[in-house]
């Protein structure tokens, strides 16, 4: 990684196939179009079956964790993952809603964006508005990160240390702070 490279954690889903098959297959595609973007993949989780959510809304998701080295900008690296998500068939329709592949941008080393006081909102937003808002700029680290056994379970392969830059705590503890029945429920493939 060179001087100016930043690392990026970002999280990879999905439950519905894409043109190339199912989410296994996809998420393994979009793994090998990241070098082709310019973000470097450093270390990449097992891959793991999670229920969708909500319950009930659709087929399970497989799930994964990615660290990625890049020298560009978190926005321009969320502007990549998101034309990946495109070239697989994903379409923004609605929030928490089934898709072929999902890549989230977790965090971009120790930065806070855009600031502490919107990060602070996002992060504390009530239930009901998370399920309806969605901000109209990038916030990191993720705002529910340290909510979603999903995420931290294959995070933990890959960064169990990485601390989180508002409450310090690393992964490992995040995910030790959840309660077994979610974590139970995010089985390797």
């Amino acid at each position: 990684m060179s001087s100016k490279a930043q690392t990026y954690l970002i999280a990879l889903g999905g439950n519905m196939p894409s043109a190339l098959g199912g989410p296994e297959i996809t998420l393994r595609a979009a793994l090998k179009r990241l070098p082709e973007t310019g973000l470097k993949v450093e270390a990449v989780s097992r891959f793991f079956q999670t229920p969708c959510f909500p319950a009930g809304a659709g087929p399970d998701y497989v799930n994964a964790a990615a660290c990625l080295s890049s020298d560009k900008s978190p926005k321009e690296v969320l502007h990549r993952l998101h034309d990946i998500e495109a070239e697989f068939g994903r379409e923004r329709l609605q929030r928490w809603g089934m898709r072929c592949l999902d890549l989230d941008l977790l965090s971009a080393g120790q930065r806070v964006l855009p600031d502490m006081k919107t990060y602070t909102q996002w992060q504390t937003l009530p239930p009901d508005a998370q399920r309806s808002d969605a901000p109209s700029e990038l916030i990191l680290p993720h705002p529910r990160l340290a909510e979603r056994a999903f995420v931290l379970v294959p995070l933990a392969e890959i960064a169990p240390d990485w601390a989180h830059p508002t409450s310090g705590l690393t992964v490992k503890e995040m995910l030790a702070s959840l309660p077994a029945s979610e974590k139970d429920l995010v089985l390797p493939l």
